[in-house]
């Protein structure tokens, strides 16, 4: 814990914004950093609280010590803070800035809904330890002589790539677009975070014997069998990626597109790529000047609205089938898990206007153009109220509802009938494998992360890489340091 009194002496207080008339003309981090003491302080909060709720499994996917890093952090002590973190989370830069933060959520403190601002001063000590130089390549003292490769280099591959590169042996890391991150650098927009941290982190793992391999797409350029032939083992990282069906009439419109090419495409535009890229349509997306309408309430949808936003959209609609959430929850009811209740993303806080309990009928348009949205309300059973409906004007319309698991024109196309996948009730498509060994059906093969879940956090990507590293580490040695 930090100060003992620290929790009744010291206000709550998270990092501050750009305004948003300001952070909306341009794709940078808008976040401003808080002072070392100002960090120091809200890590002194941690209260001596019995039972950490914080650091899971309820808090934390990877199991952070959160308490411990905390206390470093008020006693000023960085170096220690950063490696305590490291032992459990490879890239806090990361998490620290992309993840919800359910540690926050099952906080005690939380219980007055003043947690402590873990999510804060996790992304401080990571950037405090690239300040003062403490990240730097930790390559193994003895090689195994044993190969593995990586297909994708998401926050799944990339965890258990540096992991198996520390435990001495030669990791290759195949990503099909020309730079490595996966959904992270091509995804996830450069204002919630930017790539040079991807960078960085793969700089340093080319110091730790993982060598990447980019713009090779396994299962088309070079077959998983090779790949078994040539290595010791193989990990498939793939991710989530192919979008869930809307089954949406008038999504043949030209303006209707899929949240994920229109984010890609941004994506690589800040990065002054091609936006060409394996897997999505090239034609431009942009928003410039329209009426844009964005279905679906979650994280994906959100980037969707920010995006826009700084494209120049005249207006932003998000829609969401579910029910207005309440502003507070109960909490003797819900802590310390994630409660459903109102929660407004910076995006959405950029003057989105938010249509909850309302179904999408149809796509409209006229000459094969898109004009609106025609829209209804529904009942608490999601079921349409008949005459509630109403069209939406919209020039540009992306569906974000999720993804039903890995893209079927690679990996899985090349081991079709070999590689065990179960659809659950929702239709998603997800590669077999248990999470004590994250074997896959095919010999040699292991797969983890969303490939494996299904669509979820990067912080359980990184959790289960980590996982995946050791079992194979386990398989290839006989036993493992690696942890769990």
């Amino acid at each position: 814990m930090g100060k003992v009194t620290g929790f009744m002496e010291i206000d709550r207080q998270v990092a501050k914004y750009q305004p948003a008339s300001d952070r909306i003309r341009h794709f940078r981090e808008f976040t401003i950093p808080m002072s070392d003491a100002e960090v120091t302080k809200q890590a002194a909060r941690c209260m001596d609280c019995g039972i950490p709720y914080c650091h899971g499994p309820t808090g934390c996917p990877v199991h952070n010590q959160i308490p411990d890093w905390n206390d470093l952090v008020y006693n000023n002590k960085w170096e220690e803070a950063i490696r305590n973190l490291h032992s459990t989370n490879n890239f806090p830069e990361f998490t620290g800035r992309v993840c919800p933060a359910p540690c926050e959520e099952a906080c005690t403190l939380n219980l007055e809904d003043t947690p402590v601002a873990i999510k804060t001063v996790e992304q401080a000590i990571a950037d405090k330890a690239y300040e003062l130089g403490f990240i730097v390549p930790q390559p193994a003292t003895i090689h195994t002589g044993r190969r593995v490769a990586v297909i994708g280099s998401g926050p799944s591959g990339l965890a258990a790539a540096q992991q198996l590169g520390r435990a001495g042996h030669e990791v290759h890391v195949y990503e099909r677009e020309s730079k490595p991150g996966g959904l992270l650098r091509y995804g996830i927009p450069d204002f919630k975070m930017e790539k040079n941290f991807i960078d960085r982190r793969v700089e340093q793992m080319q110091g730790e014997n993982v060598t990447f391999h980019c713009g090779v797409n396994v299962g088309v350029d070079v077959t998983v069998e090779k790949l078994r032939a040539d290595y010791d083992a193989v990990l498939y990282c793939g991710g989530s990626e192919t979008p869930r069906e809307a089954g949406i009439p008038g999504v043949e419109f030209h303006g209707v597109h899929d949240a994920m090419p229109y984010l890609v495409q941004q994506n690589r535009r800040v990065g002054r790529e091609n936006i060409d890229s394996v897997g999505w349509p090239a034609d431009p997306i942009l928003a410039g000047g329209k009426h844009v309408v964005v279905v679906g309430g979650g994280d994906t949808a959100s980037d969707c609205v920010g995006t826009a936003f700084r494209q120049g959209a005249v207006k932003v609609t998000q829609l969401d089938i579910r029910p207005r959430p309440p502003q507070t929850e109960d909490k003797l009811a819900i802590w310390p898990f994630w409660a459903t209740k109102m929660r407004t993303s910076s995006s959405q806080a950029e003057g989105a206007n938010r249509e909850f309990q309302v179904a999408t009928l149809e796509f409209v348009g006229e000459d094969g153009v898109l004009t609106g949205v025609k829209c209804c309300q529904v009942d608490e059973r999601r079921k349409p109220i008949p005459g509630t409906e109403f069209i939406i004007k919209a020039d540009l319309a992306f569906i974000a509802i999720g993804f039903s698991g890995p893209f079927t024109d690679s990996v899985l196309k090349d081991l079709d009938g070999k590689l065990e996948l179960n659809t659950d009730r929702r239709g998603s498509t997800n590669v077999v494998a248990n999470d004590k060994d994250y074997r896959s059906s095919v010999d040699k093969v292991w797969v983890a992360g969303d490939a494996r879940r299904g669509q979820s956090l990067v912080v359980w990507a990184i959790r289960e890489g980590r996982q995946a590293a050791r079992a194979i580490d386990e398989a290839l040695m006989g036993e493992s340091v690696l942890p769990r």
